[in-house]
């Protein structure tokens, strides 16, 4: 158009020096994939040179030389006043004429044919020269102001925009990155408003953010316009997408999380800049509900897919959903900017001891951190925290940069994974613990806490200072052995992070374990909800509330925790025992205390695969091999095999293997293995006999120790009996290997054995043993020495 203005239908990426990172980006967006499918709302753009003749023309450029030239961006009194002046100076400084009477011309342009009495409402936002590059989000630094109706309000908001180059974050953040301030300049663009505000918005990854898993897209989703979750100021929904299976046309979700979403953000009739929305509260029951259904999920991971796939990179995506013409669309995408520095060396923190635990919320990062916590409630307070420190804030959006760069950790009543303030945290490294609820009142000002975002996907605040330590890995130099080495994975939230070091595959994923954590209901219970008790019936109907019933709440959760530690280590194997509750802790579940036998002995009672095939059982492993068949057949993950725990006779491993084929499970269709828990003396003495019916065995040391040599695993008194290098025990192992190995059949170790005991692994390789599975913080020592061990041997034969 001019210099003064441009539509973003006209830009592209190498507009970024013309309009900044973020107009660029929509420009490339609109020129490029409009074509995909991908909707972009129009707009236009004032230029980089339309700001620089601002400050020229003005005189403001030498004023703001010299104010910046004398300030010390680290006292944060002195800052604050600073920029204060700056932008005060800016706002009282008229635009110039050309510039206002383009900005008038464009607009009428856009809006010709409009209801003057019902202005369209409009986005204005920054656009700096220096945002969205590949080492530096700049995110939220400038101001964006949301539902500007008019031109008097979009002139208005234009000036608060230009001003916002020079608030405190952003001045702090500019020295933090080693930005010149003056060779930053500022665009401004007027983007027509998704209305949002009456359906649903968000934020989507092309990759895990924590782990950097590259064949996911993570979205998150809250009620209102998308400034809510930017903010953090509400905890979303939160939706994980399998890129193969999206692009195979499967079902492709991953997990479903359904978020607080207590307030989401819509539009006010105030005619006032800054004023123009509010958060208002959301309706329990619609909070309950998922904010997006699962064709717009894949819909916009679709999108995601495209746009990650034009850019050549990991983006970081804002997106919206209008609640007039039910249309998704995109309204920004940046570089991701932190996995994208990632180096192949890994770090894995850990806690050497526990302490009391005082919040816990969404952990960002995988990082600890330690020291005295400073509750804030507002920036101004911001001179009282000092270097190391633990900042505690209802939200941490950017304003807080300044002492989020010198914090050990970061905890946030508010926010989830995808707001600007874990963004910041992830670019700066430091750990932080978001949406704890209530940190700012269960953390006492001054008091020593440990922040812990190295146990999976919940990050805990814990009394006191811990010790912990930190593991280095350098990937890629484990040797070459000949048994293959897997890991127990017992929770999906950490199946991304897992999958990163080294591995080939995983030979023990408990089905008990994903039933706890996403279920937590006794299936019959979940199953008969109308015949419970009024409080047990009202928790089961809160938590199946986001799904169409019962079954489908129990289905879908269970394959989308078996789906996720498929999807991380595909296309290594997947080893997923179905559930091998004992009765009293199937009784611990809600509901279950009126369907368990009360039993002396649970560790030798109603478990494995006697229960399975029970008549009064039946119906609930029916609902494990729903959720186990669709993950494999629909989505596509055919790396899952099943395990079968605790056979006692080969009756049971023929009703079994029955069981399955009649739920669609066929061992042998779609390449479906079903190995056989080893673990009762029976099945070492009969392994030919069991192996019959199973592709092979996987070991558990643990129940065939404690069945061969009579001692309870559990007992104190009796520990020093329980060894799994007992002859007795080395005996049955041996039978059952090399059943297995005679048969060119798979016999894997899960036990563990290996994990606590080094030899005892050395001496499993010797025989043969094809894979050992040990827990993941012994997977790289255990294969260094299984290593050295054979590289001795080799050389032992060579003299």
């Amino acid at each position: 158009m001019t210099t003064n203005i441009l539509w973003l239908s006209d830009l592209g990426l190498d507009d970024i020096g013309k309009v900044g990172g973020k107009n660029a980006s929509l420009g490339e967006l609109i020129h490029n994939l409009g074509a995909a499918g991908v909707n972009v709302p129009e707009g236009f753009a004032t230029t980089a040179d339309a700001f620089r003749t601002f400050l020229a023309q003005t005189g403001l450029e030498d004023r703001i030389a010299a104010t910046l030239l004398a300030l010390d961006s680290s006292d944060t009194l002195a800052l604050a006043r600073a920029g204060r002046a700056i932008r005060e100076d800016i706002i009282s400084t008229p635009l110039q004429e050309d510039l206002e009477a383009e900005i008038r011309s464009a607009y009428a342009a856009l809006t010709e044919g409009e209801d003057p009495d019902d202005p369209v409402s409009w986005a204005v936002r920054s656009s700096a020269t220096a945002e969205d590059l590949p080492d530096a989000s700049f995110a939220g630094q400038q101001e964006t102001f949301l539902n500007i109706r008019g031109i008097d309000q979009i002139l208005r908001a234009v000036h608060e925009v230009f001003a916002s180059l020079y608030n405190d974050r952003a001045i702090s953040y500019r020295v933090h990155h080693g930005f010149a301030h003056l060779d930053v300049a500022l665009s401004v663009g007027i983007q027509r408003m998704v209305r949002s505000d009456l359906a649903s918005s968000g934020v989507m990854f092309t990759l895990d953010t924590e782990s950097g898993f590259s064949n996911a897209v993570l979205i998150t989703s809250a009620y209102g316009l998308g400034e809510g979750v930017v903010q953090g100021a509400v905890n979303p929904d939160e939706f994980v997408v399998y890129k193969p299976a999206l692009n195979a046309g499967r079902p492709a979700i991953l997990k479903r999380t359904v978020g607080e979403k207590a307030t989401k953000m819509i539009y006010t009739k105030s005619k006032t800049v800054g004023r123009t929305v509010e958060f208002v509260p959301v309706t329990p029951p619609e909070a309950r509900r998922f904010s997006l259904n699962d064709a717009e999920i894949e819909e916009l991971a679709r999108y995601a897919v495209s746009i990650e796939k034009h850019y050549g990179r990991p983006m970081d995506i804002e997106w919206a959903k209008d609640g007039i013409d039910g249309r998704l669309y995109i309204v920004q995408a940046r570089p991701e900017t932190v996995v994208a520095r990632r180096t192949g060396r890994t770090e894995r923190f850990s806690l050497d001891e526990r302490g009391t635990v005082i919040a816990e919320g969404r952990a960002i990062g995988h990082k600890i951190g330690a020291g005295p916590a400073r509750v804030l409630t507002s920036i101004e307070d911001m001179h009282e925290f000092n270097p190391g420190d633990v900042l505690v804030a209802d939200m941490t959006d950017p304003d807080w940069e300044p002492v989020m760069k010198i914090a050990s950790a970061i905890v946030t009543n508010r926010g989830g994974r995808t707001c600007h303030a874990a963004i910041i945290a992830r670019e700066l490294g430091v750990p932080a613990v978001v949406g704890a609820g209530d940190a700012t009142s269960a953390l006492v000002h001054g008091q020593q806490v440990t922040v812990s975002c190295g146990e999976g996907e919940t990050g805990y605040v814990y009394d006191g200072t811990l010790d912990y330590s930190i593991e280095y890995t350098d990937l890629g130099d484990l040797p070459e052995i000949p048994t293959s080495v897997m890991m127990n994975v017992g929770t999906p939230e950490q199946a991304f992070n897992f999958a990163q070091t080294p591995n080939d595959g995983i030979g023990l994923a408990r089905l008990e374990f994903i039933i706890n954590r996403q279920i937590g209901i006794h299936p019959k219970a979940l199953l008969d909800v109308d015949d419970q008790a009024p409080e047990v019936a009202k928790e089961i109907r809160r938590r199946i509330a986001p799904y169409s019933g019962a079954r489908d709440f129990f289905v879908k959760r269970v394959a989308e925790g078996v789906s996720t530690l498929a999807a991380a280590f595909a296309p290594n194997p997947v080893i997923v025992r179905m559930s091998d509750f004992k009765s009293n802790e199937y009784a611990n579940l809600i509901g279950g205390e009126r369907y368990e036998p009360d039993e002396e002995n649970p560790m030798l009672g109603f478990r494995g695969a006697s229960r399975y095939v029970s008549p009064g059982f039946r119906e609930c492993f029916d609902l494990e091999c729903q959720a186990l068949k669709f993950a494999r057949d629909e989505m596509g993950l055919t790396n899952i095999k099943i395990m079968i725990p605790f056979v006692r006779t080969i009756a049971e491993a023929e009703a079994v293997i029955a069981a399955l084929a009649e739920n669609g499970l066929v061992r042998g269709q779609n390449g479906l293995q079903v190995v056989m828990m080893c673990e009762v003396p029976s099945n070492a003495v009969l392994a030919h006999d069991f192996l019959n019916h199973f592709d092979g065995f996987s070991i558990g040391s643990n129940d065939l120790t404690q069945l061969t040599l009579g001692v309870d695993r559990d007992s104190a008194e009796m520990s020093r009996v329980f060894d799994e290098r007992d002859p007795a025990v080395l005996k049955l192992l041996s039978m059952a290997i090399e059943a297995c190995v005679s048969r060119g059949k798979y016999v894997g170790i899960c036990g563990q054995g290996p994990s606590d005991h080094p030899d005892f692994a050395e001496w499993l390789m010797a025989q043969g043993i094809s894979s050992i599975s040990l827990n993941p913080d012994t997977v790289v020592e255990t294969w260094q020495r299984l290593g050295r061990m054979e590289a001795a041997k080799r050389e032992a034969a060579l003299v």
